[in-house]
């Protein structure tokens, strides 16, 4: 506990200490930063997990555009449903369906995870080129949990898989890249970034209960009509 109470005075003087903080950006310039294990398989597995979801949403998309009036294996009720989802004008942001966005994109994390196991170690622009991807699929997805809940007022299960995969995979690498000093802080917010490094699995935890709440209240007669209880 002494030495690590230490170890952070240390590092603390040092980041507070301009001179030597300017001379470390420039040796950074150069420098490549590595990630532990767990970094790698939170990416690996938020990957896997969105791009399970997304290929899932590309089978049942392309099975509607053959049998425009077939049930979906995702319509299990009248607002959890997939269908819903797909056929609104959130479903195709950019001009094409959103699950072919997702079976390209998961796979960036899934790749990087495996190189951080196989030791790669990248420069700052790639990490803070990573993070401007990992921010975009974040926010993306609240904005799509946003549209189903309060416009679409359908849920879409496969979606749901896709969006439980990218919010830890989120919390996670900011977490990692903040406590790192891989994305610069201002020098007032060190002490908290440093104090919150390991809270990654709490703010996803959060994050996640937050949009169950939403959720359970926006459909709560809906939900107590699906069990029997109204």
């Amino acid at each position: 506990m002494l030495s690590a109470a230490r170890g952070y005075q240390k590092s603390l003087r040092i980041r507070c200490d301009t001179e030597s903080v300017s001379e470390a950006i420039v040796a950074s310039g150069k420098k490549t930063f590595g990630a532990n294990a767990g970094l790698a398989w939170v990416l690996i597995l938020g990957g896997i997990t969105g791009w399970v979801g997304a290929f899932a949403l590309t089978l049942e998309r392309l099975h509607l555009a053959a049998a425009p009036a077939a049930k979906l294996s995702c319509d299990l009720a009248s607002f959890i449903s997939c269908k819903s989802v797909m056929l609104s004008h959130q479903a195709k942001l950019f001009g094409f369906p959103n699950p072919l966005i997702g079976l390209s994109a998961f796979m960036f994390p899934i790749a990087v995870g495996v190189a951080i196991l196989a030791g790669a170690k990248f420069p700052r622009w790639f990490w803070n080129t990573f993070m401007v991807g990992i921010t975009a699929g974040f926010v993306f997805v609240i904005w799509l949990a946003h549209e189903a809940i309060f416009d679409i007022g359908a849920l879409c299960p496969y979606c749901m898989v896709a969006w439980a995969g990218m919010i830890p995979m989120f919390w996670h690498l900011l977490l990692f890249l903040t406590g790192e000093d891989i994305i610069p802080v201002p020098i007032k917010t060190i002490g908290f970034f440093e104090a919150i490094r390991g809270w990654a699995w709490v703010f996803t935890l959060v994050t996640e209960l937050a949009l169950i709440a939403i959720i359970a209240v926006k459909f709560w007669s809906q939900w107590q009509r699906l069990f029997g209880l109204a």
